[in-house]
């Protein structure tokens, strides 16, 4: 009763009342009455039936230091809209109530174990399979960090597993103690003396602080929501316009010209050769509609993305720059091949101010005006960590993550071997492919001293970017081929070997301005997780440093982001 009168309410408040409505009904005896309300619920679809471990198990739970003795399980995995879907309304809710501290966005596999947590009794264990983002945001914070902040603590874990059979699935393998664990501690299979929540062999159980030095260096590209803003001579769903008209529309009006841009996003950064862009864009920034808008007023609250319940100007009262309907023939294409899809929409914003991006990111723009190249990186997922210089007069699409950077010594910090450690660790992803998520990975990466300016990294970036830029162009082969060829160890070609003895150069540099001469940057080719001993399939391989180097890299640079955290701090006060 107490589980239905939760789902009875919207709000706090109505469940609250409903729960006392039901607990007066046991009180008075009259439970009864609710019978066939709770039946109805239970063969409703999808059925509010909930099990309760305390009643079908009194024996496990009904004795000193109760709970189970183990649990073993192979737990559900699923994102927070397929659990919502296949689940009566405010499931997640539900969850979110029973396991404090939990977001809404960790996968479903995080709440087995949460719930096997609770079940077991102390000194018990359990041992689960999980994604292997098990240890990444918030399905960590939810899950394995909850627990060893509270008393949990893992003995053993092989962290990727390919999943047998056809299935691109990579899995973790998780046993955890409740209470201390006196045995003996297996980190895929090397013996260690703690295990922390990142599924690490050192350090605390928390995120990485982000730190102040990487503020507003980092920007995500423009969410355009309209492919109807572009000109493209690829799109088959006949949304965008041909490049042919978009040419006699700046022809027959050069104006038009200032309100068109080149746009790029991520497929073109990792498949063309030298990052070219074969879109334009219409982009009429902030403008107003047209000159009477000026200085009209909109509530944010509109906008339901914002929590903010000011009132702002919509342009200053004294704007003069231009307005949309200064480009008649550019407004049409978006009144046609726009605003139909805008009027659809929920958010208000989006609906009334239709000849604007999503998300418009002016930050990001501001940031690099006076710059002519920028460092970016897709953002999308895909297998490869790699950077680029793109042209800072674009408008770059959300698959891009943009950095306002433009030296070589920059560009070394952040292709290097140590950068990608953090990245893979600490970004999201999804089946095996990166995502290079800049909140978690640049925000919090611990960057060594001077490390835009450092001439020995200025000089090792600048001779691979070099190099790297000419290989492509030569062989016509973007960053995803190369980058293929670059991890591929039946690959022989002397100009890739040059490419890995480059890369093993800003390596050794960028350990180097750390002080970290110490590290070995020795590479092999290696699996990221098991062979499929059934079906013989291996698992994708890189070119990359041993496991054991990783961790040390990993966990110094985990000291290092605590201590320049702590610094920062100090210095606030």
């Amino acid at each position: 009763m107490a589980v239905a009168a939760f789902f009875e309410g919207t709000k706090p408040g109505e469940r609250e009342a409903a729960r006392v409505e039901l607990a007066t009904a046991v009180d008075e005896g009259t439970a009864r009455d609710y019978t066939s309300w709770l039946g109805d619920l239970r063969s409703a679809e999808p059925p509010l039936a909930p099990f309760h471990w305390e009643i079908e198990f009194p024996e496990v739970f009904d004795r000193k230091n109760p709970g189970f003795d183990a649990i073993v399980g192979n737990p559900p995995f699923a994102g927070k809209n397929s659990v919502a879907a296949a689940n009566v309304d405010h499931y997640p809710l539900w969850l979110k109530q029973v396991h404090k501290d939990s977001h809404g966005n960790a996968d479903f596999v995080t709440h087995f174990f949460r719930r096997s947590f609770d079940l077991v009794r102390r000194d018990g264990a359990f041992g689960l399979i999980a994604t292997n983002t098990i240890a990444q945001g918030d399905t960590r914070s939810t899950g394995l960090r909850w627990i060893c902040e509270h008393g949990g603590d893992i003995y053993q874990a092989t962290t990727r597993v390919k999943w047998p059979g056809m299935a691109a699935v990579i899995v973790s393998v998780l046993h955890v103690a409740k209470g201390r664990f006196s045995g003996e501690r297996l980190l895929d299979g090397r013996k260690v003396d703690r295990i922390t929540a990142f599924l690490f062999h050192r350090g605390g159980h928390g995120d990485p602080a982000r730190l102040e030095a990487n503020a507003r260096k980092s920007f995500q590209g423009s969410i355009v929501l309209g492919m109807g803003f572009t000109f493209d001579d690829t799109d088959k769903k006949g949304v965008a316009t041909p490049l042919a008209e978009m040419r006699q529309l700046v022809a027959e009006t050069p104006r038009n010209r200032e309100a068109i841009f080149p746009y790029i996003g991520g497929q073109e950064v990792n498949n063309s050769p030298a990052q070219a862009y074969y879109r334009y864009v219409i982009n009429f920034h902030d403008w107003p509609l047209r000159r009477d808008d000026i200085g009209e007023r909109w509530t944010d609250a509109d906008d339901d993305r914002r929590k903010e319940l000011r009132r702002r100007p919509a342009v200053p009262e004294d704007y003069s720059g231009p307005v949309a309907t200064d480009y008649p023939d550019l407004l049409t294409i978006l009144e046609e091949r726009v605003k139909p899809d805008r009027d659809r929409q929920n958010r208000k914003a989006l609906r009334e101010r239709w000849w604007h991006y999503a998300e418009k990111r002016p930050g990001l723009y501001a940031t690099i005006a006076g710059l002519d190249r920028v460092l970016a990186i897709n953002c999308g997922a895909t297998p490869h960590h790699a950077f680029t210089f793109l042209s800072a007069r674009m408008v770059f699409a959300n698959t891009l993550a943009v950095f306002p950077l433009d030296t070589h010594a920059a560009f070394c910090a952040l292709q290097c071997r140590v950068h990608e450690l953090w990245a893979r660790f600490f970004g999201s992803s999804m089946k095996d492919d990166l995502r290079y998520t800049p909140s978690d990975v640049f925000e919090t990466f611990p960057f060594p001293e001077d490390w835009t300016t450092h001439p020995a990294l200025e000089a090792a970036g600048k001779e691979y970017y070099q190099f790297r830029a000419d290989l492509m162009v030569q062989n016509d082969e973007g960053l995803t081929k190369t980058y293929n060829r670059f991890h591929d160890p039946n690959e022989y070609a002397p100009e890739i070997d040059r490419l890995r003895e480059l890369h093993a150069a800003m390596d050794r540099a960028v350990l180097a301005a750390y002080g970290w001469s110490d590290i070995p940057t020795d590479c092999n080719f290696l699996l990221d997780y098991e062979i499929d001993e059934e079906s013989g399939a291996a698992g994708r391989g890189r070119y990359r440093w041993p496991d054991d180097v990783r961790d040390e890299v990993l966990a110094r640079l985990l000291e290092l982001n605590a201590d320049r955290a702590d610094h920062e701090s100090k210095r606030r006060r």
